[in-house]
């Protein structure tokens, strides 16, 4: 049996192996940059093709939608498509309760109140049977969010949908080329929102959002909203009238230049991906009491992050009673061994959303609002959503490394490093019950 790193063994991932690029900076990327700032087109309002209008046309031939509405950042994309399907001051957004704060956010920008829903404990995205007990006469739309790159069940979550007669938006931040039933996501509800945050599966040199959606009147409401509420059209010259609320939530053409030569490779970066992370997920899978990350039948995972949960009876530790090891032992344990032999396991959220303080305090725009609007009962930090809690506590992630498509070695070693800690189960149960 090998020594631990952690007590002075080798580590399975020798140090000047760990480093690894995500997003790959290759030259058509540079020569794309290059090309946007000689030219004379930098913004998304100016007449004629720009890098912004070819990235739209880009990404929606590419997947299947057909428009395609380019913003500064996810975030944005998400209050643009809750103004342009009416949301305002009364209503209630449904969203679940694990994911990035804004999910969570996005209907308070819109003076709506976010209602939280349980997850699944194995894709760890929306509960379909909690979102409909959650569902009252002020629901005014269903945000699932495709969660680290697992579609969210779709088919469930658009019947209750439809037989309430409730839209859906599709939060698919980190999930774009991942597919449910043969279609993409994001083009299932309708409105769906991506982000092209640096991190993401197919990135911008910094921020970036796209909108996507069936619907005509959907595409031009969400332009108008990005630019002021102004109309803006080929051929016509600005007037400078603002026909609604709006806001500068444009994309510039430096964001939309790099993000199309991304775009461009994704097909050849996604087919190293699946190869890559599948073979290092197969060998993990065999490991007891180690849940790896799943997807639910007929859907493509795009493996943004990969969510590990651990049972601490494969480790012979007992979780009941005044002397149970808590799972966050076990896992806080976990984390220092695997990071000691160079994976570098994290925390993706370290609370529930309802534990975040701007719900809990309901910071808001003063006064309460706009809890304050509807009457919402107040949200009680470590109550409720048990599932959500479950999984924080009892899981990691592993985040970017494996993105880049030459990661298959790195995989391999991190596997490698897996299974001595595993090996080292006795040790591992000690030193849980110490900490916890």
């Amino acid at each position: 049996m090998s020594k631990l790193a952690a007590f002075g063994g080798t580590a399975a991932v020798p140090r000047e192996r760990r480093h690894v690029e995500w997003p790959l900076v290759e030259d058509d990327d540079r020569k794309a940059v290059i090309d946007a700032l000689d030219g004379a087109r930098l913004v998304s309002d100016t007449d004629g093709v720009n890098p912004v209008s070819a990235l739209e046309e880009s990404w929606a031939r590419r997947f299947g939608f057909e428009h395609c509405v380019a913003v500064s950042n996810g975030t944005a994309a998400l209050s643009l498509a809750l103004a342009a399907l009416g949301v305002g001051p009364g209503d209630e957004v449904i969203v679940p309760a694990l994911t990035f704060i804004a999910t969570g956010l996005a209907p308070v920008h819109q003076m709506a109140v976010p209602v939280f829903a349980d997850i699944d404990p194995v894709t760890f995205n929306i509960d379909p049977d909690d979102v409909e007990r959650r569902i009252t006469d002020r629901t005014a739309a269903i945000i699932p969010v495709h969660l680290h790159g697992a579609p969210a069940d779709m088919d469930r979550i658009t019947e209750i949908a439809n037989r309430h007669g409730i839209p859906v938006l599709e939060d698919a931040a980190q999930a774009p080329g991942a597919t449910h039933r043969g279609r993409p996501v994001g083009g299932i509800g309708a409105v769906g929102a991506f982000s092209l945050q640096v991190t993401k599966n197919i990135p911008t040199c910094g921020e970036g959002g796209l909108l996507v959606t069936g619907s005509a009147e959907l595409a031009e409401a969400m332009r108008r909203g990005r630019q002021f509420g102004e109309v803006i059209e080929a051929g016509r010259d600005r007037d400078y009238v603002s026909y609604g609320l709006g806001w500068n939530h444009k994309m510039n053409a430096l964001q939309a230049a790099f993000t199309g030569a991304q775009l461009a490779r994704f097909d050849e970066y996604e087919s190293a991906r699946q190869r890559n992370i599948t073979e290092f997920l197969a060998r993990l899978a065999q490991l007891p009491g180690l849940q790896v990350p799943t997807a639910l039948p007929g859907t493509t995972h795009v493996w943004h992050i990969l969510r590990f949960r651990f049972d601490p009876a494969a480790f012979g530790l007992d979780t009941v009673g005044p002397d149970g090891v808590r799972p966050e032992a076990l896992r806080s344990t976990l984390r220092r061994l695997l990071r000691a032999e160079g994976v570098p396991m994290s925390q993706y959220q370290l609370m529930p959303l309802p534990d975040q303080k701007v719900f809990v305090d309901r910071i808001g725009f003063g006064a309460g609002y706009p809890w304050s609007v509807t009457g919402a009962p107040a949200t009680v930090a470590g109550e409720g959503y048990p599932v959500a809690r479950a999984v924080i506590a009892d899981s990691l992630t592993i985040q970017k490394r494996h993105l880049n498509p030459g990661s298959g070695e790195l995989l391999a070693r991190y596997a490698d490093a897996f299974e001595k800690v595993w090996a080292n189960g006795d040790m591992v149960a000690t030193l849980a019950k110490a900490a916890s």
